[in-house]
């Protein structure tokens, strides 16, 4: 099990904020942090700590700038998603991405689009894209949610469709949007379920907010799942030690 570290950026700043208030407008963002430093301290501090495979995330517009100062302090060493497109997704390897992060653009109305699926893997290769599965509950299943998690695709998040996306990607990406940045606990029977299905690196992303967590977390997923951490952590305003969840992941 591997910590994967993030730094989410919106309107510029590195924040944490509750991500299903992330709507069209951005005066209804709940913000649980906003950081003082920029995007390349955080970036900084992850590599000395030998930290690979975390990710920026782009939350809207005006954040490319603060993006490319994290990927030029630490080249190679963080992945990049947020606004990803067959047409900027080089740009963003070329400037220090080891990864780019695909979500809403491989969906159209709500379905997976696999002609843009396809170009986009024949763009950057299948080595360098990670899709992010990004999903909520309706009706006893999990279903991915696209445009900025407002709306319901009608793709499950199932044995089945991970198998099939896994021909096309490095790795996934998944935020359980229910309990993303609440620091409320896990999504235990998402965790469970998704360590079952998966054959590649897999991140979970939500609700972590304790060392205890992070044990049921790893217990849960039998070691077979990466978790990533943010609004809970010191480093962003929260009360759980960041230096102490870098130990504890390392030790598994």
């Amino acid at each position: 099990m591997k910590f994967r570290p993030c730094i989410d950026i919106h309107q510029g700043k590195v924040k944490q904020i509750v991500g299903d208030t992330l709507r069209l407008e951005n005066e209804k963002v709940t913000e649980n942090f906003v950081s003082e430093y920029g995007s390349a301290f955080y970036a900084s501090m992850f590599k000395n700590d030998g930290l690979t495979g975390g990710h920026v995330i782009m939350l809207g517009d005006g954040n490319k700038d603060s993006a490319l100062q994290a990927l030029k302090e630490y080249p190679k060493g963080l992945q990049i998603g947020g606004g990803i497109t067959v047409d900027n997704a080089n740009f963003y390897l070329d400037n220090g991405a080891s990864h780019v992060i695909v979500t809403s653009y491989i969906f159209d109305n709500g379905e997976l689009n696999k002609d843009r699926l396809n170009r986009i893997v024949d763009a950057v290769g299948k080595d360098k894209l990670v899709i992010d599965l990004s999903c909520k509950k309706k009706n006893g299943k999990w279903f991915v949610v696209t445009n900025k998690w407002t709306q319901y695709s009608n793709l499950e998040v199932n044995k089945s469709s991970i198998r099939e996306l896994e021909k096309y990607c490095d790795e996934f990406l998944i935020h359980a949007v229910d309990v993303e940045g609440k620091r409320s606990g896990i999504q235990e029977d998402l965790v469970e379920q998704l360590s079952k299905w998966v054959s590649i690196p897999t991140t979970y992303a939500g609700g972590v907010s304790s060392i205890k967590d992070l044990e049921k977390f790893h217990q849960i997923s039998n070691g077979h799942l990466d978790i990533t951490i943010g609004s809970s952590l010191d480093i962003f305003g929260g009360d759980l030690s960041y230096r102490e969840v870098v130990e504890f992941c390392n030790s598994k």
